[in-house]
């Protein structure tokens, strides 16, 4: 493993961050006040969606006219993207900041560089997105993949809170049929609308609340899992490669950016 592929960690006051760029450039531990908060493993921590998220239907895209189809890896679809399956390289990495990226290549079919940041407050954490073509424009998305701990030890399980303007009907295939429902109550492996841009609070009784924020307007969260919950603010619905495109430009990069914040209880 080069330098450049070791762990950062980010450190401020009892608050410590750690991003493997190695393995998928991910969030490998958050630990407040010697509390880790999130679920543990080379599959887990928090992962980059892009530069797609969610499922893209059966693989397959359109750029224009111009047909696509992407390695099929949660058959019969493609999910989540390929940062999180790729080595990221370090840009810097301070005491409380750090940058990473990555050069997309196959099996995306365009040219183009993704950055990450993180930014670490005593009582909150920022992450931001860039994604940026070195040729032609092409549809993309990002966002984040959190595996929060459902339960800390000691306290209640996790409980979620928002208030979406809809949700996104699941059909049988697991994609968005189109139809936009009222915010149905969980389980959920489900995506909410929030025009307004994404809030949602997770509170762990008598421990730690947490609020997830982004002008993004779109949020999967899913908790069908005994380990963890996920809250994950992207910049379009699964499938939106095809039903709701945002081209990556020479001139307009996708950006990104979401912030969780706490307060202990």
């Amino acid at each position: 493993m080069s330098s450049s592929e070791k762990s950062v960690r980010l450190s401020v006051g009892d608050t410590e961050l750690t991003v493997n760029p190695a393995n998928g450039c991910r969030i490998s531990s958050l630990r407040i006040g010697g509390t880790e908060l999130l679920r543990q493993g080379e599959r887990y921590g928090c992962f980059p969606m892009v530069p797609w998220c969610g499922r893209t239907g059966y693989g397959h895209f359109l750029n224009g006219d111009v047909p696509h189809q992407l390695p099929v890896n949660s058959p019969p679809h493609a999910i989540h993207g390929t940062g999180r399956d790729t080595a990221w390289r370090t840009a810097k990495a301070g005491e409380s900041q750090a940058a990473f990226y990555y050069d997309l290549a196959e099996p995306w079919p365009y040219p183009g560089r993704v950055t990450q940041t993180f930014e670490l407050a005593e009582d909150s954490l920022t992450l931001a997105f860039g994604v940026e073509t070195y040729g032609d424009s092409f549809p993309a998305q990002a966002g984040w993949h959190p595996w929060f701990l459902r339960n800390l030890g000691t306290g209640g399980d996790v409980q979620i809170a928002f208030d979406a303007a809809w949700q996104e009907e699941r059909g049988e295939d697991h994609l968005p049929t189109g139809r936009r429902l009222p915010a149905m109550p969980g389980p959920w492996d489900d995506c909410f609308g929030m025009p307004d841009g994404v809030d949602v609070t997770l509170t762990w009784p008598e421990r730690l609340e947490l609020k997830v924020k982004s002008r993004a307007e779109w949020v999967v969260v899913y908790d069908e899992q005994a380990e963890a919950v996920c809250v994950e603010p992207q910049s379009g619905p699964p499938n939106g490669l095809n039903t709701a495109p945002r081209y990556v430009t020479p001139i307009e990069p996708l950006e990104i950016a979401t912030t969780w914040s706490w307060r202990r209880l």
